[in-house]
């Protein structure tokens, strides 16, 4: 399995994120979505920042489960329910990433949306990942 990430030089720069990934050979897994859920389902964090380290570990411990790890993600999508609070704490955001996926950055988009399925969630993440 091989995961190519494209970003063209006629595009804005990727900055944390590719603009496209091909996947050859390999297993395909989808990863539900994730929140800053603990393991009794209480909403952990009270800022963006706090909930996405904890929704991206969730998510890399569903991939991880099913034989995975960071670098296969070729495809991530966040919903925030602020996008504005998202932007402002990108920086951070990024640092996160780093330290627990790395610098493969796989296909993303945030979308904001109103609100997720657990009032206090801010952020909630999903993904496609290709394994060997």
């Amino acid at each position: 399995m091989s995961l190519e990430r494209i970003n063209p030089a006629g595009l804005s720069p990727a900055t944390g994120f590719s603009h496209a990934v091909t996947a050859a050979g390999g297993r395909l897994v989808l990863l539900a979505g994730q929140t800053a859920l603990d393991r009794d389902g209480e909403v952990v964090g009270v800022t963006l920042p706090e909930q996405f380290e904890t929704a991206l570990g969730n998510l890399l411990t569903a991939l991880a489960a099913a034989g995975g790890a960071p670098g296969d993600l070729a495809r991530v999508t966040v919903y925030a329910t602020d996008v504005a609070a998202y932007r402002a704490h990108a920086g951070e955001i990024g640092r996160v990433w780093r330290r627990l996926a790395g610098r493969d950055y796989p296909a993303m988009a945030v979308i904001g949306v109103v609100r997720l399925w657990d009032e206090q969630a801010l952020v909630e993440l999903d993904g496609i990942a290709v394994l060997p």
